[in-house]
């Protein structure tokens, strides 16, 4: 069970996020970080990504949840990632995200915290060591621009 009900976060002064539609090209959780593809559409991010990065929103179109997957060669919406909002991203088991800590992507498009020499892609705004036992979804913020020092 996920620890947040949706991916964006606010502030609610911001109504709605800025978004782009493509078609996933492989089973997507929302909270995921994706990337365009080739073809328009969207792929999971790979690690470290150099790419322009988008979050996976949760389909509230069919009343889906966070845990509710993108089926592949759906339609689905990716969420820019905007200084001035917030999204709750997935950060798998194992992984102790302290606030502040910088992120980088993993091979699966969740984050991970960014070892030296890796592009920063979120900066953390809340502490969560996750041992569930499963993902968790962790807020965080867009980080323009950095790169871990090595």
């Amino acid at each position: 069970m996920a620890r947040y009900n949706k991916i964006f976060a606010g502030p609610f002064t911001e109504a709605t996020p800025q978004v782009q539609e493509g078609i996933a090209a492989a089973a997507t959780l929302p909270g995921l970080a994706v990337v365009l593809n080739g073809t328009g559409g969207f792929a999971i991010a790979g690690a470290s990504t150099n790419e322009k990065v988008f979050i996976a929103q949760d389909n509230y179109l069919v009343l889906k949840g966070v845990d509710d997957a993108w089926a592949a060669n759906d339609r689905m919406i990716g969420m820019e990632m905007l200084d001035e909002q917030f999204f709750n991203v997935r950060v798998p088991t194992g992984t102790n995200v302290a606030k502040g800590a910088k992120l980088t992507t993993n091979a699966t498009g969740r984050f991970i915290i960014a070892a030296a020499d890796t592009r920063i892609i979120a900066i953390a705004e809340e502490a969560f060591n996750n041992t569930t036992g499963s993902d968790q979804l962790v807020r965080v913020r867009a980080a323009k621009g950095h790169l871990a020092a090595a």
